[in-house]
């Protein structure tokens, strides 16, 4: 079942900076907590797995909805100190570039906002794990649904926990605090009442509405008490009870555990403050530069250019130097342009304001001459990081983008794929320079347009100057074989995929709300069918309700057990298929449930907020190891295929939609590595390769009933399947799966051979080579037997997935080059779709594809025309 981990972020650090000893890093500042809170972070994937997590702040507002219930509401809380204030602002910085989700609403507290999101994800079927020390936490647990958990003790507190330790459950907590009170919020609860009667009167009692009615069963000071505190008791409930109905709906892919180990993107960040323990946790060869040295900042002269003359001589000079540039921005989403720099001198760098606004601003190079001053400079070897970002921002104000001579983001990546590739992380891993944060220089409330001149020039200037000195370190520590890469793929992509992202995709609205209102009507007529099959109504989102109906009430087979009951994960409901119809019901259920909430609810409001009903995605260039494209924002490579639900059919064109589709491309580059004969041979001849597999090692006869084994065969050793998982996936025993396998290796002995070989090569230098020598590495010397063989598999699936991407960037450069004006608007790893007026268009961007290389043998091209994206074949 899937885990959201909720961290009361606050209320963590706090325990942390009193529970660990005075720390310092050598240049004296305080770092205890922090390393508590890193260690913590490091735990947080391998020895406490979750798929999701959240920050929950408290409101910064200090008049929050209690204070106006009870003015004195924390009014007892000590001063903070100094060694906790100066380390504070640094986690939640950690926080933030790790990549992980913070939450904060005005007027309320954290504990209001994680016992909102645990009751929403509870209820949607996520188990919550609640890492905080406040007690009020308890009256949020519930078996298998919301847990505390102590990442000292390494338990989850469960209601059996809490009777332990405070005698009542969880479900009275509320009426249990508002008796005992809580001295640390100045909550008064009732005077002379301790845990221990508390707890008596709950049980008997379990609230105070009947304490109350019965209090004239309460005998001697304990009814005084109680007639006293009355009012008391009833504010201090009043006071205690978490807001749970501050969110309507959550997008757990914002909470999603980050794909690249936390840690590492704020490696340098950690060796800088001298925790570097930490590090060597999660460490991995060539992601980051260990060193002892003091912090080596660069010296440079930012100089403002304000002058037209002046600016114009300054370009002049450039000639046919390198030029670094890059823009500031009034923010991320619809930028505009506030100024840009440029450097291409030793120790100088250049910042022109175009569009500051404050009160007694200075001059200013008026926008049209500056628009004209970026055109000159675009004109040279121009190089930048991220360049994506300031190229697309660009063309709102219709100037033409150059292929770029040299992006740093990309050379980093190139370089040194699994790293942050962010230029502070850069500068400081190559460069022992710390840059100016923006954050240092932007308040919260405020965007760069409001940044004093002279301020904003130092912090543009710098990004110019380092992103020319690291261009030349970087430039010496590319491999001369990958260079071809960079400049003919790498670069030339960039404004492809500018072009992509800026054209967008259009959405049928209606079509989205029907299906969400036809997803509805089916989630509903299916709960009243699993409440038929099941004799009861219950929660069908809760794992623990639902395990009761399961395995109590209809005495169904327990697969799997965890330490808080029978699981109910998918894995075991496809297990438990054919022992009750409640299964497929059930199934059914979460299947709708997540096309509702994941995609068609999320992608109508997308698209409800632009004018031409258009979504735009944003693709990473540099954001997965092996090389593919990745998309985010929304992310419109991971749109369901399934047509039952038609997802995809929400995306139309005024004109026609082609996709080209490269076949079985993967299974193509096996053939290509391992020149295994009868691979080349079965492609060559344009054959079946899964039922020609099927016959090497079943038989002729049998090979059109083996054919989907033979499938997954084929497609598992690409990646690294073995006979455990081809056992799960293929349905057989894991010794039938085996014997498949050795069957093929039999009969296919090079593609073997090339796989060994792949590996003992990968170890012996440390990483393998997609078909365009880009790199991938591995620690294989620090790595232990289970780390050993995943590396081993990655190894190998690199190879494949890395050539692929190679191969359809150069087809996407191939068309774009020989045809200007195409609208290409998706990448989906091997398939590329466009928006087009004619067929015959189509048929040359085929051409081009299956001629993008030569391989041993030939690439195809699937080719299908629709109106809709999900009429697509």
């Amino acid at each position: 079942m899937p885990t959201l981990t909720i961290i009361d972020t606050f209320g963590f650090l706090f325990r942390n900076f009193y529970a660990l000893p005075p720390l310092k890093s050598k240049k004296g500042i305080p770092t205890g907590m922090i390393t508590g809170f890193m260690n913590f972070i490091a735990s947080l994937g391998k020895e406490f797995p979750t798929d999701y997590v959240v920050f929950t702040l408290d409101s910064k507002e200090k008049d929050t909805f209690r204070k106006e219930i009870f003015k004195d509401y924390k009014a007892n809380r000590p001063e903070a100190p100094e060694d906790l204030k100066v380390q504070l602002p640094i986690a939640i910085g950690l926080i933030k570039e790790m990549g992980f989700k913070m939450i904060e609403m005005p007027g309320f507290e954290s504990d209001d906002i994680i016992a909102s999101l645990a009751k929403k994800a509870a209820n949607d079927g996520i188990k919550v794990k609640i890492v905080s020390h406040d007690k009020d936490m308890y009256q949020l647990i519930d078996d298998d649904k919301i847990v505390i958990f102590d990442p000292i003790k390494k338990i989850e507190i469960n209601e059996e926990k809490c009777k332990e330790k405070f005698g009542v459950h969880p479900k009275y907590f509320k009426d249990f605090q508002a008796l005992v009170g809580d001295s640390s919020d100045n909550i008064p609860g009732v005077k002379g009442i301790g845990v221990k009667t508390a707890a008596k009167l709950i049980n008997e009692y379990k609230n105070l509405e009947n304490i109350y009615e019965n209090i004239d069963k309460i005998k001697g000071a304990l009814q005084k008490k109680l007639i006293e505190g009355k009012e008391n008791a009833f504010l201090s409930r009043e006071l205690v009870t978490l807001k749970t109905d501050l969110f309507e709906n959550i997008n757990l892919e914002e909470f999603k555990y980050p794909e690249i180990n936390p840690i590492l993107k704020v490696a340098d960040k950690l060796i800088d403050l001298d925790i570097t323990s930490v590090i060597d946790r999660v460490k991995k060869n060539g992601l980051f530069v260990k060193t002892k040295e003091p912090t080596k900042q660069i010296e440079f002269e930012a100089i403002i250019l304000e002058n037209e003359k002046e600016l114009f001589e300054i370009i002049d000079k450039i000639e046919d130097n390198i030029v670094s540039f890059d823009t500031e921005t009034t923010s991320l989403e619809n930028p505009k342009i506030v100024g840009f720099s440029f450097a291409f001198e030793e120790n100088k760098a250049y910042y022109v304001p175009i569009n500051h606004f404050y009160l007694g601003v200075s001059k200013q190079i008026d926008e049209k001459i500056a628009l004209k001053a970026i055109e000159k400079i675009l004109e040279k070897k121009v190089i930048g990081h991220n360049l994506k970002f300031d190229f697309k921002m660009l063309k709102n104000y219709k100037i033409k983008t150059p292929t770029p001579f040299a992006d740093t983001m990309i050379l980093g990546w190139i370089i040194d794929p699994d790293s942050p590739v962010g230029l502070d992380s850069l500068a400081k891993r190559y460069l022992n320079h710390q840059n100016i944060k923006y954050k240092e220089i932007v308040g919260k409330n405020q965007n760069f347009s409001e940044i004093d001149i002279k301020t904003a020039a130092k912090y543009a200037s710098e990004d110019a100057i380092i992103t020319l000195k690291l261009y030349e370190v970087l430039k010496e520590k590319t491999w001369e074989e990958v260079k071809w890469d960079i400049e003919n793929i790498e670069m030339p992509l960039i404004n492809i995929l500018i072009d992509m992202e800026k054209e967008g995709i259009k959405v049928d609205i209606e079509y989205l709300e029907k299906l969400q209102k036809e997803l509805t009507q089916k989630l509903e007529s299916l709960t009243k069918e699993i409440y038929n099959l099941a004799g009861s109504e219950f929660n069908i989102k809760s794992p623990k309700q639902l395990s009761n109906i399961l395995f109590e009430v209809l005495k169904l087979p327990v697969k799997k057990k965890t330490k808080t009951g029978y699981s109910t994960d998918e894995k075991v409901l496809n297990s438990l298929k054919n022992t009750h119809p409640i299964i497929e019901k059930l199934l059914e259920y979460r299947k709708f449930d997540k096309l509702l909430t994941t995609y068609i609810i999320p992608l109508k409001e997308y698209a409800k907020k632009d004018k031409n009903q258009k979504v735009y995605t944003n693709f990473l260039q540099t954001g997965t190891a092996t090389g593919r494209l990745s998309s985010k924002n929304p992310n419109l490579q991971n749109i369901p295929t399934s047509t039952e639900i038609n997802i995809r059919n929400a995306f139309i064109t005024d004109k026609l939609f082609v996709s080209l589709d490269y076949s079985q491309i993967e299974l193509r580059l096996l053939a290509h590595f391992s020149k295994d004969p009868h691979l080349i041979e079965a492609f060559l001849n344009d054959k079946d390769i899964h039922l020609e597999t099927a016959a090497k090692i079943f038989g002729k006869d049998n090979a059109k009933e083996y054919r989907s084994i033979a499938k997954s065969i084929n497609f598992g050793l690409i990646y690294g399947m073995g006979p455990k998982k081809l056992s799960e996936t293929i349905n057989v025993s894991t010794k039938e799966a085996k014997k498949f396998i050795e069957k093929y290796f039999e009969n296919f002995s090079t593609v073997k051979d090339f796989i060994e070989k792949t590996k003992v090569e990968a170890r012996k230098k440390g990483y393998v080579e997609t078909l365009f020598k880009r790199r991938r590495f591995f620690d294989f010397n620090s790595a232990n037997a289970r780390t050993l063989a995943a590396y081993e598999r990655e190894a190998v699936n690199t190879i494949f997935q890395g050539s692929a991407a190679d191969i359809i960037k150069k087809a996407m450069i191939d068309i774009k080059n020989k045809f200007p004006s195409s609208k290409m608007i998706l990448q989906i790893h091997d398939e590329l779709i466009f928006e087009i007026d004619n067929k015959n268009q189509a048929y040359e961007y085929k051409e081009i594809m299956e001629n993008a290389i030569k391989l041993e043998v030939p690439l195809k091209v699937g080719i299908s025309f629709a109106k809709r994206w999900g009429e697509l074949k």
